[in-house]
């Protein structure tokens, strides 16, 4: 399987993201899907995903990302240095 390219987003809505719904906001190819989304997401950041829901805008596509409650998305904001 191939590695998808995830690009964190940073602006003032990913980081209410974050605070408020523990969810991070991810840029990545429109040839992503949410299976293969959760399973990359989970392997490198080692945590368990809540949902993946995903929106094309612009002709990209964006992932939000909602983490289980045992893993705080503030963590791995700070170890991607978002905050």
């Amino acid at each position: 399987m191939r590695a998808i390219s995830l690009k964190p987003i940073v602006s003032e809505k990913a980081v209410m993201l974050i605070e408020t719904k523990n969810t991070l906001l991810f840029e990545l190819e429109k040839t992503a899907g949410k299976k293969e989304i959760k399973k990359e997401i989970e392997e490198i950041f080692d945590v368990k995903i809540k949902s993946v829901n995903t929106l094309i805008k612009n002709n990209k596509k964006y992932a939000y990302v909602r983490l289980n409650d045992k893993f705080p998305a503030i963590d791995i904001a700070t170890k991607l240095g978002l905050i």
